[in-house]
């Protein structure tokens, strides 16, 4: 009995094993770059944040969060807090926390 139990949940184990291998579960966003966009914690008022700068070409067709990628690599993670694709020519705007 205690062989077959044994047996049991190691098959439990490897199957859950399995499931999270193939699903990405165990896939950690520890080394990649955090975005804030829109709804963002950092500064979603627009009377929290300031121009920082703009990032990328022009026009920017990414998209938000590769435009928020585009600022953390240029000005850092401490000073950027808002980065989102904007005007008419679609620019990719960096902003910092006031």
């Amino acid at each position: 009995m205690a062989k077959t139990l044994i047996n049991s949940i190691s098959f439990t184990v490897l199957l859950v094993v399995l499931v999270m291998a193939s699903t990405g579960i165990h896939k950690s966003d520890a080394g990649t770059l955090n975005c804030f966009n829109k709804g963002a914690p950092q500064c979603p008022l627009a009377a929290n944040r300031a121009f920082l700068g703009e990032c990328g070409p022009a026009p920017f067709t990414e998209g938000h969060c590769e435009c928020c990628k585009c600022c953390l690599e240029i000005y850092g993670s401490p000073e950027v807090c808002w980065a989102v694709v904007e005007g008419s020519d679609n620019h990719c705007h960096c902003y910092k926390k006031v």
